[in-house]
């Protein structure tokens, strides 16, 4: 029996030794190189985001996603390096991220009108390489039509990035990468804050009229899946959330406070209770006016 199994295993590695050198040889994952998200407390939740690696910022409309992805945006280009954002449904605002810190000049904006022209874009921008951040951005197509998307197709994208130093992000409303996606973040939306521009508002905050205009609003963020191998020379090992691709990891929450423009007015006590541990300031697209210096096309 042992003799017979020596030799199917010395065919099958003369069979394959073109493709694979050693297919019975273990091979463990390499420590990943992670990125800051610019915040901070995300940082400290999630590690980062993990080059070399397919990572699903997921949640309902209006949670924050969209904040987080320019704050990535803006760490990458500060740091010299040329990103790329397919936007699904034509949604980015240049003007705001640029705001937010975004070098336009180190951005390539691939602007679709489906959701095949985004699949198409970003396979042929990670083959392409040179990138630091590839982000594709589904946030705005309906779930429906993004669980019709073959599984393959995720596949192909992990398979792709993995030997490279690319940041791969999908923003989407629920994850549909499955096991191909090495980090899930998910982000729901919590209380709301408002100002009030008259005075006599502040003293009854439960009423909501037209003088209350939005100061802030939390989001909660949270790990769904983390399978990134991160050297320990970046984040401590007992600070990892680390497992096979089949382990699902509920860590503790995060509650996020993204602010709206400056306004006048007086504060007002939020419309929900909530426990308030954890709460953050983070900067946002809405945390900025809109930018003097970019001037739109004569």
């Amino acid at each position: 029996m042992r003799a017979n199994f020596a030799t199917l295993r010395s065919q099958i590695e003369t069979a394959l030794a073109d493709r694979i050198p050693a297919p019975f040889t273990y091979r463990d994952r390499k420590p990943t190189e992670i990125v800051s998200t610019g915040i901070p407390e995300i940082d400290s939740l999630a590690g980062g985001l993990p080059r070399g690696a397919l990572t699903e910022i997921c949640g309902p409309p209006c949670s924050g996603g969209t904040s987080l992805l320019v704050s990535a945006l803006a760490e990458r280009t500060s740091s010299s390096e040329v990103c790329a954002l397919i936007d699904g449904c034509d949604s980015f605002d240049p003007y705001s991220a640029k705001a937010a810190g975004v070098e336009l000049q180190q951005l390539l904006w691939v602007r679709c009108r489906n959701i095949d022209q985004a699949f198409r874009a970003t396979d042929l921008l990670i083959q392409g390489g040179g990138f630091g951040l590839i982000a594709l951005d589904l946030s705005g197509i309906s779930p429906e039509t993004v669980r019709q998307v073959p599984l393959n197709v995720w596949f192909r994208f992990r398979r792709a990035v993995e030997d490279t130093s690319a940041v791969l992000v999908v923003l989407e409303q629920e994850s549909n990468a499955k096991t191909c996606a090495s980090l899930v973040l998910q982000l729901d939306a919590e209380q709301a804050h408002w100002v009030s521009t008259l005075s006599r508002q502040a003293g009854h905050p439960a009423v909501h009229s037209p003088s209350c205009l939005l100061d802030r609003f939390e989001v909660r963020a949270g790990i769904l899946r983390s399978r990134v191998n991160v050297s320990s020379l970046e984040l401590k090992m007992d600070e990892l959330k680390t497992g096979t691709s089949n382990e699902i990891f509920h860590s503790e929450a995060k509650i996020i406070s993204l602010r709206s423009p400056e306004r006048s007015g007086k504060s007002l006590e939020s419309f929900a209770a909530t426990d308030r541990q954890g709460i953050f300031n983070a900067g946002s697209i809405w945390g900025f006016p809109a930018a003097n210096s970019l001037e739109p096309p004569k």
